[in-house]
């Protein structure tokens, strides 16, 4: 799964039934909260990437002003690719 940032500030959360990882070195350095089927963040430009096993749960996306996705052009894209191979 990609998070793709818009050039402006948002944030994002998504769950999954399984486990997560974002695949970093560094996620405190990238602003995102990382647990075991968690993951909040923040986002302006570019992508931060990540892992996951089983279903993806619930994901919610909100532009700078708090805006759902959907209705603003600024909240960050989702692309998941279901049986990537690993990296």
């Amino acid at each position: 799964m990609t998070v793709v940032g818009r050039g402006v500030p948002s944030n994002f959360e998504f769950s999954v039934a399984g486990d997560i990882e974002m695949m970093s070195e560094d996620p405190v350095e990238e602003a995102t909260v990382v647990t075991k089927n968690a993951v909040e963040g923040a986002i302006d430009v570019g992508g931060q990437r990540f892992r996951f096993s089983d279903e993806l749960a619930n994901v919610h996306v909100t532009d700078w002003n708090g805006v759902e996705g959907g209705e603003s052009p600024s909240t960050p894209t989702i692309h998941i690719d279901y049986g990537a191979p690993d990296r």
